[in-house]
């Protein structure tokens, strides 16, 4: 297919806009969605890099779709930037857990494309992930032992993690001796989803998500190649009755 340079040219400002912040505007997005040639290139453009262009609202965003991209946001940034200094990598898992666990409860556990509720709570949210964590360690050891192999996830750890977040009272330590609860790590989650602009704070603590989300997760995220099978396996658990 033959382009000539204004078409390049339109295609390649608009993938520098979104290399650079991640988004490209109202003018890249009647450009993107005008020309088909300028819309293809700039796909091309996305696909060398392991990324996918979804136009969302008056945007366009740039999705990575793999670990490998570039643009992928890297484990250091998400120890430096959102959690503890002292951070680890169970720390990350117990993040991309407790995203599973608060798109889950806007989709109704994965059983629809179409989101159930317009916004949550965050002591819902820390809710279901109580509740999440302690189905989980009801698991059979060896059941358990078996679904991290397949999984190659490692759900024993992040029992632990979530564990040792003081439920109540800020009395759990950090490696660094700072105090830290599940609902301040939730926070610290909050805030990771609202610079990737996947949530927005409505106020009085309740979450609502955006339209890139709505868009990643029905073309996307319940993929089962995209979640190794980990949002059916956290929904197929057994939550423990109230009060029990």
């Amino acid at each position: 297919m033959l382009y000539d340079q204004a078409q390049v040219t339109a295609a390649f400002k608009i993938f520098a806009l979104l290399s650079t912040q991640g988004r490209a505007d109202k003018e890249a997005l009647r450009l993107y969605l005008a020309d088909d040639n300028v819309r293809g290139l700039v796909e091309q453009f996305a696909q060398e890099v392991d990324c996918r262009v979804i136009a969302a609202g008056d945007e366009l965003y740039l999705v990575p779709l793999v670990v490998s991209s570039p643009y992928h946001v890297s484990n250091e940034t998400l120890k430096s930037k959102y959690l503890t200094s002292r951070a680890v990598n169970a720390d990350i898992y117990l993040m991309y857990v407790a995203i599973i666990i608060l798109l889950g409860e806007f989709y109704d556990s994965y059983q629809t494309t179409n989101p159930t509720r317009d916004f949550l709570p965050m002591g819902e949210w820390l809710n279901s992930m109580n509740q999440r964590i302690l189905a989980l360690k009801e698991i059979d050891e060896e059941k358990l032992a078996k679904v991290e192999q397949e999984q190659e996830y490692n759900w024993k750890l992040i029992i632990e993690k979530w564990e040792a977040l003081d439920d109540l009272r800020e009395t759990a330590k950090t490696q660094d001796g700072r105090t830290i609860s599940r609902l301040a790590f939730l926070n610290q989650v909050k805030r990771f989803l609202q610079d990737q602009d996947l949530v927005r704070d409505i106020g009085e603590d309740q979450l609502q998500l955006t339209e890139k989300t709505h868009i990643i997760v029905q073309r996307y995220y319940m993929e089962v190649e995209h979640n190794r099978g980990i949002l059916e396996f956290m929904y197929q658990l057994e939550l423990p009755k109230e009060g029990g």
